[in-house]
């Protein structure tokens, strides 16, 4: 067996064990998937009569020149005119507070243009999906609102941050709907939606082709994350040479470089 042999059916047999809640997998079974997209946010809204009009997946966000930019997993705009950020997270490090703040800011300036009133900004939600339990209480859902403390009244300034529980299971949609996001197998699942993209790309040869190369990046980047952390490693150490480092890490100097200011800030 060849080397790239090996590799495919390394590939395959990984392939096999993804789940929605994995992130690649999960931007992979809402591209181009609408109806898909639409499913899930009316069950974790609990917005029935929710109808998305588009949805992107890998959605950019680089709007402010010098400002960190993000990667959304799935962007939807419904037809009032809400937009949606849902969001994979698997570790609780991904879910912080800061971090769906940030989100929701990102979208509000991407929905503003000069000249345009405040009031017309469009509502927004945050929703990341977490692996586990984020609050711990058992909640299928965290809904995240603002409140005037000396009124106790909302805010109501139309953003709205919700943690789903990977966690919950039960009869509601909503346990049904985490129980087949934990699934590696398509028969196992409620929603004939989600069972039907799922075998597409694990058992279609063109769903497979897709993924395969879905994961060829993810080993690419996860070999790139793994040569980043022996160069900051190289760094701490301080005895060692740009040039060694470069050598070692096959990084590129600039990016060695990039790495030593960070890492001396």
């Amino acid at each position: 067996m060849t080397t790239e042999e090996q590799k495919h059916l390394e590939d395959l047999q990984r392939l096999r064990g993804l789940r929605p809640i994995d992130d690649d997998f999960m931007r992979c079974l809402f591209k181009d998937n609408i109806p898909l997209a639409e499913l899930v946010l009316r069950i974790i809204t609990g917005k029935q009569d929710l109808t998305i009009t588009d949805c992107q997946t890998q959605k950019d966000m680089r709007r402010l020149a010098g400002a960190r930019s993000i990667c959304l997993d799935a962007y939807g705009t419904d037809s009032t005119g809400k937009k949606y950020d849902l969001e994979i997270q698997r570790a609780d490090k991904g879910a912080n507070p800061h971090r769906a703040r940030y989100h929701s800011s990102v979208m509000d300036v991407e929905n503003l243009d000069a000249g345009q009133e405040f009031c017309e900004l469009p509502d927004t939600y945050t929703i990341f999906i977490v692996e586990k339990d984020f609050y711990g209480i058992g909640k299928p859902v965290y809904s995240i609102e603002r409140i005037n403390l000396d009124t106790g009244k909302p805010f109501e300034d139309g953003e709205h941050i919700l943690y789903v529980n990977g966690e919950y299971r039960g009869a509601s949609d909503i346990g049904k709907l985490m129980h087949d996001f934990n699934c590696t197998d398509a028969n196992d699942m409620n929603f004939e939606l989600i069972a039907e993209r799922t075998r597409y790309l694990k058992e279609n040869p063109k769903g497979v082709s897709e993924m395969c190369k879905v994961i060829e990046d993810m080993r690419t980047q996860e070999r790139r994350e793994t040569m980043t952390e022996i160069a900051l490693r190289m760094l701490r150490a301080g005895k060692y040479a740009l040039e060694e480092i470069v050598s070692i890490s096959g990084l590129s100097l600039d990016e060695v470089k990039s790495l030593q200011t960070g890492h001396n800030a």
